[in-house]
């Protein structure tokens, strides 16, 4: 895989876990919405804290769509998975929320399972007549 390809799946992992934890800031800030009120929506959407957290989570749209046009989906759902730790250590360390030890583990695991999902091809193979095409597995170990 190509230094490129390794920017564009930390753009997933970065631009949804911080649109994610902005987003959350401003709804936080601004209380309960309703959508039987579209006014208090259309506000909270202009409140900078939202706002920025929406165009972030776009950010995180473009980038997750130009993966999926060169990765498999079970490569990169699981790179997007990132994202969630990032949250998390976000969570404790910039909004100095408590983190319980059962949670900790299953970072611990998404971590993991990202480890052994990254090892493996980002694509794979066409299968032609039962067999894996030759000329498909020499491109993808290129890449």
């Amino acid at each position: 895989m190509t230094f490129r390809k390794y920017l564009v799946l930390a753009g997933v992992a970065l631009f949804s876990s911080a649109g994610d934890s902005l987003l959350a800031r401003g709804m936080k800030d601004l209380g309960s919405v309703s959508l039987h009120q579209l006014s208090n929506l259309i506000l909270a959407i202009l409140d900078p804290w939202v706002a920025s957290g929406i165009l972030l989570l776009l950010a995180f749209f473009a980038s997750y769509m130009s993966a999926l046009s060169w990765a498999d989906l079970t490569y990169v759902l699981p790179a997007s998975s990132l994202g969630y730790v990032l949250v998390a250590l976000v969570a404790r360390f910039g909004f100095h929320e408590a983190i319980s030890p059962a949670r900790w583990l299953g970072i611990a695991l998404i971590t993991a399972g990202v480890g052994f999902v990254a090892v493996g091809p980002s694509l794979t193979p066409a299968r032609k007549h039962g067999k894996l095409a030759a000329g498909d597995v020499a491109q993808e170990a290129q890449s």
